[in-house]
């Protein structure tokens, strides 16, 4: 699968906020405002993890039509079963 912009985009500005709190560590910020950083980039993480997880779906999903496969039941359970994990 080809990564496009969109998803390292989004891993580029996870990468930021975690040096942010990195700074934020060296600078002796408040452990509230450090762990809600943190938690936001959990949340920016897990939304790139969906958007992995469903462009890839997508793409297998294409790549099975155009062979002639129509039944994708087993790669949308592959997709939920990595959903789940990533919990």
């Amino acid at each position: 699968m080809i990564y496009d912009n969109q998803i390292k985009n989004r891993l580029k500005r996870v990468e930021g906020q975690i040096r942010g709190v990195l700074k934020m560590m060296e600078e002796g910020q408040e452990c509230k405002d450090i762990v809600t950083q943190l938690s936001a980039a959990r949340n920016a993480i897990d939304r790139a993890i969906a958007v992995i997880v469903s462009t890839n779906l997508e793409h297998c999903i294409r790549q099975e039509i155009e062979k002639g496969n129509h039944e994708s039941e087993k790669l949308i359970q592959e997709a939920v079963n990595l959903l789940v994990k990533s919990r």
